[in-house]
């Protein structure tokens, strides 16, 4: 199943161009006055999870906790015969003691898993995180630009980052949690996102092999139509990957909620960016190799 031959993707994609632009700078704007909302993972403290034998309500949890007073006010999460416990301080083997006694009270046979991280920790595991989405990102380029050339690489490069900056800022704007399991969503995303751009660009390097292009509307006419040709396969994709990723959000457990939904939004725009980023921003690039193509 193709779109009609006449689809003009790359004009589309001026408005497309004008809408991530807005996005990123709406994006930076909020990441500068905002910042991130980091989880426990990334700064320091003490994370208590829960397991309950019974149904303990978090009405009855709160009130425990306040009587401690134990730090700043925790920040609690609470499920179905599980709760969570957030403190931004890190919690010494007295205080650790009389969480679980009063717990315990509650429901004696309640189990615990306490996870401390220390300043020194939360500074490695931020950076490291930074390091792993980098050497991704050089890698890509590095693959791409071996593979096909280096305009297809900058394309490529600015529209993963695009996808990746653009779930960044959604958790800034909305102040969501962000953990490592969210690092791992935005590796996943990259992943995704480089292996839909590489169909596309696929198809307009065996179009260009075969095909006589001498002007910048050879090459718009080639672009338009190898996008079309992986279009549906693309749409397709990206519907299978996100259907999953949908229930795992609705059905998944709180430890993976942030995850699920930051691989929700990255799916969307990563189907979108390799359709209506990485292609035109491939044709204005070539375009101005002045060789082979003759800009009108």
């Amino acid at each position: 199943m193709r779109f009609n031959k006449e689809t003009d993707f790359v004009h589309l994609s001026k408005y497309f161009f004008i809408f991530s632009i807005v996005i990123t700078i709406v994006g930076a704007i909020c990441m500068a006055a905002f910042g991130l909302n980091y989880s426990v993972d990334f700064k320091a403290g003490s994370n208590v999870d829960i397991s309950f034998s019974k149904n303990v309500s978090a009405e009855q949890i709160r009130p425990v906790i306040d009587k401690l007073g134990i730090g700043k006010e925790p920040e609690i999460t609470h499920g179905e015969l599980r709760t969570n416990i957030r403190y931004e301080a890190i919690l010494d083997s007295t205080q650790d003691s009389q969480l679980k006694e009063a717990i315990l009270k509650l429901d004696d046979k309640a189990s615990f898993e306490v996870n401390t991280v220390d300043t020194q920790m939360a500074k490695e595991l931020a950076r490291n995180a930074v390091y792993a989405v980098l050497i991704s990102c050089i890698g890509i380029i590095i693959y791409v630009s071996i593979r096909f050339e280096w305009r297809f690489a900058v394309a490529a490069i600015v529209a993963l980052m695009h996808d990746a900056f653009v779930v960044v800022a959604i958790f800034s704007i909305f102040r969501l949690e962000v953990d490592l399991t969210f690092i791992i969503a935005i590796l996943t995303i990259i992943g995704y996102s480089i292996n839909d751009t590489i169909v596309i660009f696929d198809r307009i390097r065996e179009n260009l092999r075969f095909g006589k292009q001498r002007t910048y509307e050879d090459l718009k006419l080639l672009v338009n139509r190898s996008v079309s040709q992986t279009l549906m396969r693309s749409l397709y994709t990206a519907f299978t990957v996100f259907i999953a990723a949908f229930f795992l959000l609705i059905l998944g457990g709180e430890s993976i909620k942030m995850f699920s939904l930051a691989m929700v939004i990255g799916l969307l725009f990563g189907a979108y960016s390799s359709i209506f980023i990485a292609s035109p921003l491939w044709l204005l690039l070539k375009k101005r190799q002045k060789v082979s193509v003759k800009a009108k």
